[in-house]
């Protein structure tokens, strides 16, 4: 029990760090580059971690596993169909997706 507090403390340090390095980097952008280019205002440091949190709803960014978890899902599955199915599927699928399909080594075989 006292390891796992010592593991949460630290992983709350560490996102209370990654926060607060991210917002001096946007701040620091933001007040170099805009006020030249555009002639805004400079922000502060909570405008930028607003900007940061809106921009996590509007855009859906920072996914840091998201896409692996999603590739490891597509190859169990097409690891589970037969070869006849695979050339169904590529036939399908290739001219939708611009011929990736299409190549043999693109795919988790």
């Amino acid at each position: 029990m006292r390891r796992m507090r010592f593991v949460g403390v630290r992983f709350v340090l560490f996102g209370i760090l990654f926060a607060g390095v991210a917002g001096l980097v946007v701040m620091g952008l933001w007040n170099l580059l805009m006020p030249a280019v555009f002639d805004l205002h400079t922000i502060s440091f909570w405008q930028a971690l607003g900007l940061l949190v809106l921009s996590r709803i509007l855009f859906g960014g920072f996914r840091g596993w998201g896409r692996g978890m999603h590739r490891a899902r597509f190859a169990k599955g097409w690891n589970s169909l037969t070869p006849e199915e695979q050339q169904r599927f590529r036939a399908a699928m290739g001219p939708r997706c611009g011929g990736r399909f299409e190549k043999s080594g693109a795919t988790a075989e």
